[in-house]
């Protein structure tokens, strides 16, 4: 499991650095393949992203100058009250439902940038 885990990291860090992603959107479906249940994949995702949250791939960006600090900002601190009150409504959600919740948001962000509109 440990190799597992290793792999997960490396490969959410690789495709949030090159494009951006959240790393949730590569931990969350690798950890509930690994056997983890809905709510145990997504908070085992959020507690790994609380200190990395892409600091190496950010400072890279940032020595490019492609980053709107201000925005990041406005963005970061906004996204601690969403999450408080997102984790909040999860956690009395069904798993069945979140799972099919993210299935689905993964599917129209998709659709959205495969057509390029």
């Amino acid at each position: 499991m440990t190799f597992y885990l290793i792999l997960i990291g490396v490969t959410a860090g690789i495709v949030g650095g090159m494009a951006g992603l959240g790393g949730g959107l590569i931990i969350v479906p690798m950890l509930l393949w690994a056997g983890f249940s809905q709510y145990e994949a997504q908070g085992t995702s959020t507690a790994t992203l609380l200190f990395p949250i892409g600091i190496m791939a950010a400072y890279n960006y940032y020595k490019a100058g492609q980053v709107n600090w201000h925005y990041a900002l406005i963005i970061a601190l906004t996204f601690v009250v969403g999450s408080f009150l997102g984790s909040k409504m999860a956690l009395h959600t069904d798993p069945k439902v979140l799972q099919k919740l993210f299935g689905a948001i993964l599917l129209l962000v998709a659709v959205k940038l495969l057509s390029g509109s």
